[in-house]
Order: structure tokens, then sequence, then C-alpha cells
């Protein structure tokens, strides 16, 4: 008979049964959950350091809660997985990241205990405020529970909310959890008592008391009594700033120490009063040796062997888009001393962290602050440098106004260089780079270009680089490369030009990006219908090559655009220029122009071929478009079913 290696959490289906149990049995809880989730990851890769760290912090909030009823808002998503084992999903943990299988981030739709979708960060106290004030409105009584780590609080955004919440004095608990450097380290069983003493009502209402004696005596007197007081405290504490904000501040505990947290935790939940901020002090990859050793405490794995720690990392067939970023970024900094690169808490996955060990002072780490990153940006092109700012395209999203106002306004030449565009695979919808060549491709004055290749990714580099009129951005996806031989250096391309890689005479296959491999395996399927083809790489979404535009559509009755982004990117961009040239006035006879697109809808997490697939977008669908607008409908259909 097999002994189970988790007998507590067995009998743990949801946090119902987890609130039954006494507060001694939680130690081993924390235990068995913390096995769960690395046994779990180990099978399906994802975002293991986070959620190790909160693991007694997850066990302790839903045992002092009543959720789903209470509110606890994660920020940001990726540390959950320990929440989601204990809220009615451990049955499908080891479908994390995989299609049709749980989201990697908390998700509405997925389970009631999800009170707010969070892949990206800092949104969990502006989100928590909001259900704060719904709840005081309709005359509710539940909590409100915002979970803000994992260096979220270096967002702007955080503090805007803790002003307002600090301003409107509803009931609202954030817990900071503080995993990278603690803000002020907890000093064990003393800083343990003082802030279980602080957060507790026999404190407050001789606080409060003391107040209201002391708000009788002169006010030179009752102004000193009160910073004295609240010196005491925040010396003890280092809330200082928070306090400045409205917050009644409790901390730091030791977040791995259940003793500590319950207790505290006990009495913000029964403060009946204004917003309380609980700091709490984390270690990532809490309790899992490797993941502690790691210089990114095993942030995001792939498939690994628990024992040893050992990632099953398969071997690469070419070189990752974002290490040829990197590269080529390098080749031109060696050339040119005005290149400095910023990126906003993502030097690995941006690839600027092998930028950062050949040019340290010129690599800028801003934190989770894509607005400030910008602007930044703009200052340094102000006075003659050459910034690159190296952001995921959903991240962009986050400083599209000052893209707008404090860069294209003023014509100033920053460098975006725009990673995971297009569909990401396992992190689904909230990472999806979808809309990034329609939000920059309207603003006048932008260059955008699309890397078809990892080759063309160096040659877009160095073209940005040489580019001083005014922004330029060149996006590319995350993942391998197709395999094309690279240059020692890129080449300058010229701007608003394409090519054409292979000459046919019927349909005109223009990409815009990666969905040029996927092209020209279409035209020799297509080949075998009779059909001839030219594929060609517009390079550019803008300004299109209008003359590249006009020769194709002289020359082939079916013209389709194809980009791996939304509605009003790149195809917009190629209707216009057709409409423009009154090339679609139907006095060419039968010119029939289409686009493909992302369809109009968030697609699910799945391997990216699936999602291609799913999208409309491979090399399939590209045979099954070009033959129904010859009139083959039949073959058409027969190319979808095969």
């Amino acid at each position: 008979m097999t002994t189970s290696k988790t007998p507590l959490l067995d009998h743990i289906p949801t946090p119902q049964e987890l609130r039954k149990l006494q507060p001694g049995q939680l130690k081993q809880v924390a235990e068995e959950l913390r096995r769960e989730t690395i046994d779990a990851v180990s099978v399906t890769g994802g975002h293991l350091g986070a959620g190790l760290g909160v693991v007694e912090l997850t066990v302790a909030l839903h045992y002092v809660f009543n959720t789903p009823d209470d509110r606890i808002i994660w920020d940001v998503g990726h540390q959950t997985y320990p929440h989601k084992i204990l809220t009615g999903r451990r049955d499908r943990i080891r479908t994390l990241r995989m299609g049709g299988g749980l989201s990697g981030f908390t998700k509405r739709a997925e389970s009631e205990y999800d009170a707010f979708g969070a892949g990206h960060s800092s949104t969990s106290i502006s989100a928590g405020l909001g259900m704060a004030i719904a709840r005081d409105l309709a005359g509710g009584d539940n909590h409100v529970v915002a979970v803000i780590g994992d260096s979220s609080m270096s967002a702007g955004m955080a503090y805007e909310a803790l002003n307002n919440a600090g301003a409107l004095d509803s009931r609202l608990i954030v817990i900071l959890n503080d995993n990278d450097m603690s803000i002020a380290p907890p000093t064990g069983a003393m800083s343990a008592y003082l802030a279980r003493l602080v957060s507790g009502g026999a404190y407050r209402s001789i606080r409060d008391a003391a107040k209201q004696l002391a708000s009788h005596l002169p006010r030179f007197i009752y102004d000193k009594a009160r910073k004295a007081e609240e010196f005491s405290r925040s010396f003890i504490t280092g809330g200082t700033m928070f306090e400045e904000l409205g917050f009644y501040y409790v901390g730091p505990i030791d977040g791995h120490n259940l003793d500590h947290l319950l207790p505290v935790l006990m009495n913000v939940r029964d403060k009946d009063d204004g917003p309380v901020l609980v700091h709490v002090v984390t270690q990532k990859g809490k309790g899992y040796a490797p993941a502690e050793a790691a210089d990114d405490k095993y942030h995001g794995v792939v498939k690994f062997d628990v024992e040893t720690g050992k990632q099953f990392k398969p071997k690469a067939n070419a070189p990752s888009y974002t290490g040829v970023f990197a590269k080529a970024l390098i080749a031109e900094a060696e050339h040119d001393d005005k290149i400095v690169a910023i990126t906003a808490a993502m030097p690995s996955g941006t690839g600027l962290d092998a930028f950062g060990k050949h040019f340290p002072s010129r690599t800028f780490d801003v934190a989770i602050a894509e607005q400030h990153a910008v602007t930044f940006a703009a200052g340094l092109a102000c006075e003659g440098y050459k910034p690159f700012c190296a952001l995921y395209s959903t991240f962009l999203q986050r400083g599209y106004d000052q893209v707008v106002h404090d860069v294209a306004i003023q014509h100033l030449p920053v460098r975006f260089a725009i990673d995971r565009a297009g569909l990401v695979g396992a992190d689904g919808p909230t990472h999806a780079g979808a809309f990034d060549i329609a939000y920059l491709g309207c603003l006048p004055g932008m260059v955008v270009m699309a890397a078809a290749d990892e080759a063309e990714l160096m040659h877009m580099v160095s073209t940005a680089v040489a580019y001083e009129e005014g922004p330029i951005a060149f996006r590319y996806p995350r993942g391998e490369g197709v395999g094309v031989e690279l240059p020692e250096r890129g080449e300058v391309l010229e701007i608003g030009k394409g090519r054409i890689l292979r000459e046919g005479s019927k349909v005109a296959l223009l990409t815009l990006g990666t969905r040029l491999a996927d092209a020209m395996k279409a035209a020799e399927e297509l080949e075998n219908y009779g059909v001839s083809t030219t594929v060609a790489d517009a390079r550019f979404a803008k300004p299109v090559d209008r003359d590249l535009l006009r020769r194709l559509a002289a020359n082939h009755e079916v013209l389709i655009a194809v980009e791996e982004g939304s509605i009003g990117g790149f195809g917009a961009q190629v209707f216009q220029a057709l409409s423009d040239d009154g090339l679609l006035d139907g006095t060419r006879g039968a010119f029939k122009f289409r686009s493909m697109i992302l369809p109009d809808a968030y697609i699910d997490h799945d391997k990216h071929e699936m999602m291609l697939a799913k999208a409309m977008l491979d090399s399939k669908a590209m045979v099954a478009k070009a033959l129904e607008l010859l009139g083959d409908e039949k073959g058409a259909a027969r190319v979808m079913i095969a």
C-alpha cells in the first residue's frame, strides 16, 4: 500500500476544509502544499519561485479569511499556483499552461476564488479599492485583500492606488509581499511581537484614547505627541511612507512563520476601519534548494527533475530572437557609444542582461515602470543619445500615453525593441503581443518594422541605430529563429522598402514578420494546385512599400496580406494605400485583396502552432484563403479538413 506524501492536503479540496483544521496543523499543510507545487511544475513548467515564496501566506490567508466571499487579489498572478491547488483545482494543476488546461495566472472565468485576473503587475490595490468601495456602497461586510509583491510595488500605479485608498479611508487590507529586498528586515521574535501588538485592538484602543486626551492639550504639545507616537512606531517598523499615505502599517513580519502570520492577519481582519498595510517578508523559491540557490530563484522554468533541479531544456535548433537582438545591439554598441539600453524589470527576458555585462554603465533597469521607461528614453534622446527601449509588446501598452505625448509628438528618435510580438503560447492572452502594429502604426512619424527571421532582426537593429528622424520600432516573436545564417553585423535597410523572395503570377502573399516561413510553405502547396504564387516580405508595417503594392496588384489576381496582429494593423495600412492609389476601384477586373489577421477574440494559451491554427494564420489557412479567392471553394474546404 502506497502512503500518500500529502495526507492532509488530500483532504482539503477547498478552503472550507482548510478552515476546519487546528492552527497547529497548518505547518504540515504548507509543507505538503509546497511539495505538491514543486512536483506539479516539474511536469508542466511555468513560474515556480514566486509561488514557493507565498506558500505559508496562501495557507494563512485562506485559513483566516472566508474566501471566496472575502476577496483575495494576487499581484502578480504567477504566484498563485499554491492558491489554485487549495481552491478546487488540484486535480487539474498538471494541466497548467497547456491547451485546454489551467491558466498560469489568475483568471476570473476559471474560478470564483480568482477575484481579479492578473497577468501583469501593480493592479491589485486599484482593483481591491474598487471592490471595497463597491462593498461599502452595497452595504456589505466582506473583506478585500490585495497581495502585492514580486516587484509590483515598483510601479507608479500602485502608489496612485495607495494614495487614493488612504484618502477614501475604506476598509482595505494590503499585503506587501516583500520577496526581493526587504524594505525593512524582520527582526525575529521582537519584530513579530511588535507587529502583533500594533495590529491588535488593545493597542489601537489605547492609541485612540491617547489621541483623544492629547487633543485637549495645547496645539504644539499635541503635534509633538502625535509625531513622537508615529516616529516610535515607524522607527521600529519602517512604515513612515505608508502611514503618510493614510494606511495603518503593520510589520515587517516573517512570511514563512505561521505563528507570526496568523495572529496578525486575524487582527487586521477584525480591524473595522480604514486601510491597513501588512508588510510580509518572504523568500522567493523558499523550501526548494535549487530555486533558493539560483540567481532568478527559478522564476520561470521548463520541466525539471525534482531531485536535482535540472531543467529539461530541449536543444535549440536556432538561436532565440531575444538572444539575437542582444547580440546585434552589443555589436552596434561596440561601434557607437551613444547607444543605451532600457528595460523595465525584464533584463533576462529582453536580452539586456547580456548587453549589461558588456556595457553596465549604459544599461538601465527602471523596475516595473514602463511609463517612466519611455519618457526616460525620450529624455536621453533629447540629449543626443540613442536609447533602445526593450519591452514586451503587452508591457509597452502600459506606456502608450508616453509613446504618444513624450516621444511621437516631439519626433524623438527613441528605438522600441518589441519582444514577444504575436501569440506567445503558454503565457496566453495576457502576454500575447497582438496590438502593437495597430497602436504604433496610427501615430504620425512612427516607423514600424517586423523581423521575418533572425538575420532580418539584426538588420533592423542596425536600421534603428542609423535612423534619426523620429521614433522607430521593430517587433519580433518569442522563441527560436528559423535557423538562417547570421551576419557579424546587420545592414541598414532602406526605410519603407520590402522584398520579394519568390516570383509567381496568380496569387501574391505579402507577409509581415514571421508569417513569412508559413507563406513560403503555402506557396509550395499552392503550386500543387497549379497556382503560381509570389511571396513578399513587407519588412515595414509603416511606411508600407507602395511601389511593391502597385507591382503586386498589377501582376496578380489575388493579393493577401498576412500578419500576426490585430485588426487595424498592417492589413489596414495596406488597404489604405491600395485605396489611395485607386487600386481597389474595380477598373482592373478580377483583382482581389484580403488581409489575414488575428481574430477578434482572445486566444487561450496553447502551443504556438495550435494557436496559429485556431487563428487561421498558418500555411494551411493561407492555401485555403487563396483557393477560395480564386473560386475553388471545394479545394479550400479540402485543405482545411486535411
